[in-house]
């Protein structure tokens, strides 16, 4: 009965494979969950989905695949009211307060509501709205659907409108995270943890709950076992463009650069104007009076560095390619010289352009930096940053 569920994952882009679908069949067979849609979701969430960016599109397919499941036709109700007593009453317990619990027992308990519910299902031959007996839409009834009754039981209504039952699928609170939208602070932390490492070292101890637990099995008691704090072992060196070509992508650059230094332990950053040249700075209010030569940088930062360069790439092609080519200053040596020094300092190294990949091919100077770094320039979107990390870390 899930195969079509199964097809239209596939349809709608999620890379779902015949081994995950069996694993959910079995979690399912396996009574995971029963009679609850919302635990159910996020059941098939759990085996259907490995990857963060198509949360969104498993939304969109769950909801046309199961549209209208939380609804109850009438002429199911008498299946219905065959659900386990047991599962009523937890049901009860995490949905309603302790005092609609107690009106719910002055009706004589859920015993007497499913034989209430019997009963007027019976006798009913028509559709009723309003009051508080029959059952159907609106008053207050405990049985039908746009009504109010703390132990009503819902009949035919589409959606809740106390937010009982939230549809959590129908929010789609994970577009955001889809390889096809604009980045913000949040998705960009996603694609940059793909390029921490973890080292264990120094003085600082933590508990090692695998080497205790074997420990304790193999000696009959207690025998905690510590092991040397881990920490991240990443190095950045950040390089920003700015100024400018740049100002439309001030936002996204700076949620990228939030993101990296909520990230990266050990992250160091300059910023620099169009291409790199013999001078950075670290504050944009003093980028004449305070820059450090990047001479000065190439000697700081060893080469397990990796050295990440965000910028648009879109300026005069005699900026990148020849000795005085720079339009703010004189500058010595091209800046492909001093990118090549980059290149060759860290090696370990990453142009990511803010500019859509599509408009790359109508500028020159985006061709000429592509060059220069060996075709790795990526677009500043999520795929772009995850291909660019999975890149740095070989």
């Amino acid at each position: 009965m899930f195969l079509p569920f199964f097809q239209t994952l596939r349809a709608a882009g999620v890379p779902v494979t015949l081994r995950e679908h069996l694993g959910f069949l079995d979690a399912v067979s396996a009574g995971l969950t029963t009679y609850d849609i919302e635990a159910f979701y996020y059941l098939a969430r759990t085996c259907l989905v490995k990857d963060e960016r198509h949360l969104d599109r498993f939304d969109q397919a769950f909801s046309h695949a199961f549209k209208g499941l939380e609804s109850i036709p009438l002429e199911a109700v008498l299946e219905a009211v065959d659900l386990p007593e047991d599962w009523l009453r937890k049901q009860a317990e995490k949905h309603l307060s302790p005092e609609e619990m107690a009106e719910i027992e002055a009706m004589g308990g859920f015993e007497k509501l499913m034989e209430t519910l019997r009963e007027r299902l019976k006798e009913q031959e028509g559709r009723h709205q309003g009051g508080n007996k029959w059952i159907g839409t609106a008053g207050t009834s405990p049985f039908g659907a746009y009504g109010y009754n703390p132990e009503g039981v819902r009949i035919g209504q589409e959606k809740s409108r106390h937010q009982r039952a939230v549809k959590v699928w129908d929010k789609r609170e994970f577009r955001n995270l889809d390889d096809t939208v604009e980045l913000g602070t949040r998705n960009i932390k996603v694609a940059l943890k793909r390029l921490r490492q973890w080292a264990r070292d120094g003085a600082h101890e933590e508990l090692d709950l695998d080497g205790t637990i074997r420990a304790t099995a193999e000696h009959g008691h207690l025998d905690v076992k510590t092991r040397p704090e881990r920490r991240n072992a990443v190095k950045v060196l950040l390089f920003l463009d700015v100024g400018g070509s740049m100002d439309p992508h001030i936002k996204v650059v700076e949620e990228l650069f939030s993101a990296a230094r909520a990230e990266f332990k050990h992250l160091e950053y300059y910023y620099f104007h169009n291409c790199l040249y013999e001078g950075l700075w670290r504050d944009n209010r003093r980028r004449w009076s305070e820059q450090t030569p990047t001479w000065e940088v190439l000697n700081t930062y060893g080469p397990d560095y990796r050295a990440i360069f965000v910028g648009d790439a879109s300026m005069s092609p005699y900026e990148v390619a020849y000795p005085g080519g720079a339009n703010e200053h004189w500058n010595e040596e091209a800046g492909s010289t001093w990118l090549a020094r980059a290149r060759q300092q860290w090696p370990q190294n990453l142009w990511i352009n803010p500019v859509p990949e599509r408009h790359w091919g109508y500028t020159q100077s985006i061709a000429m930096i592509r060059e220069i770094f060996e075709d790795r320039m990526v677009p500043m979107t999520l795929e772009g940053l995850t291909a660019g990390m999975k890149g740095l870390t070989k």
